[in-house]
């Protein structure tokens, strides 16, 4: 084990690490509050300043997959499409295996100039989740409650209000409602059996309604899908925490560009296109089981040093001052301050950790397994 990587396995050095996130997070968190005039004055200007402070926030986990643990992202896709990527706005169809995929297309979106403008589709719980959740909400994030009769209405109403949005953005869309599990998967498939559909075997049964919700209320300011399938070389298991233990991963996405004119209007037209869609993406998982690879060509876009840079500044922000009260802590000699700091950077290391918590696998959510026999659509 070299010196770099013995001082990435270091707790303090982790601990530095989430205390400038949560920190700066929460400071940046504030700023957004102050914006709130704002939108009334120009609506475009605050949106502007937003997708800037999302940045800040958003990119420090871009750095720590990419600079702290050095994880190498590959991107397969068409030569033809590559120049498009983070000149126009899209819907990123993405599969949900991973632990850290949403993180991964995060770090696509930073290397196409994207990610301070990116959109998700997520659940209503992670709005009050401090840090990303209120960055969300003031980055305009689609916020749904899993209840389709409730969703069909807010959904669409907030899609609508990017229509006017000021900067390209990648609307990031997990069309199986919940990440990939085995137990998971078998429920699916015996709905997919149930409704004479094909078997997916590397993927969950998607939920066409809010794909069409969504491809209709963003026709016409959106130009293209972008079908992605992620995976990890040497069946590989990427965790947060593996990130920040500085542990280095190996992703490969492979990218389809689809014209949105060629998904169906038509709402039975465009679940059947759908499901042929998730029929393809398991071919082509299919095909890196097999080979280890992807079809197509590869290229690797470059990281840009954005990112790395933005968190150096924050770094210098909020340990400036922490450095200073831990001196003058260490110099009182109090055992009741010395003691407040320790519970202080505990709580911040235990606040980090069930933020992380809300990504693992095994913590997921039980959407897919109380309700897909019910509703899969």
């Amino acid at each position: 084990m070299g010196l770099l990587q013995f001082l990435k396995s270091q707790f303090w050095c982790q601990l530095i690490i989430c205390y400038v996130f949560l920190v700066s997070g929460l400071l940046i968190n504030l700023i957004q509050l102050c914006t709130l005039p704002l939108w009334l004055v120009s609506k475009q200007l605050a949106r502007r300043i937003n997708i800037r402070l999302a940045y800040c926030i958003a990119s420090q986990m871009v750095t720590a997959l990419e600079w702290w643990s050095g994880t190498e992202c590959a991107l397969y896709t068409d030569p033809k499409s590559y120049p498009l990527y983070g000149k126009e706005n899209a819907i990123v169809v993405l599969n949900h295996a991973f632990e850290i995929d949403f993180l991964c297309g995060w770090t696509f979106c930073e290397r196409f100039g994207v990610l301070g403008s990116s959109k998700v589709l997520a659940k209503k719980q992670l709005a009050y989740v401090p840090v990303i959740g209120w960055m969300w909400y003031f980055l305009e994030i689609v916020f749904c409650k899993r209840k389709w009769e409730e969703d069909r209405t807010t959904v669409a109403q907030s899609l609508q209000r990017l229509r006017d949005y000021p900067e390209n953005y990648w609307f990031l869309l997990h069309c199986e409602g919940t990440r990939f599990t085995q137990k998971k998967h078998e429920i699916s498939m015996k709905v997919a059996e149930s409704k004479g559909l094909p078997q997916l075997k590397y993927h969950l049964l998607p939920r066409t309604k809010g794909f069409h919700v969504t491809v209709q209320n963003l026709r016409g300011c959106v130009a293209a899908v972008y079908d992605s399938t992620l995976n990890f070389r040497n069946n590989e298991v990427p965790t947060l925490l593996g990130i920040l233990n500085g542990k280095k991963y190996h992703a490969d996405l492979y990218v389809r560009r689809i014209p949105l004119e060629s998904v169906p209007e038509d709402e039975a037209e465009c679940a059947a296109w759908l499901h042929k869609l998730y029929q393809e993406k398991d071919s082509f998982q299919e095909h890196y089981t097999q080979t280890g690879q992807f079809p197509g060509p590869v290229v690797s876009p470059p990281r840009r040093p954005w990112s790395l840079i933005n968190w150096l500044f924050w770094s210098c922000v909020v340990l400036y001052p922490l450095g200073l009260l831990l001196a003058q802590l260490v110099s009182s000699g109090s055992t009741l301050t010395i003691g407040g700091a320790v519970v202080v950077c505990s709580a911040v290391s235990m606040g980090i950790r069930w933020m992380i918590g809300q990504t693992e696998i095994d913590k997921g959510s039980n959407y897919g397994i109380k309700a897909a026999p019910l509703n899969n659509n």
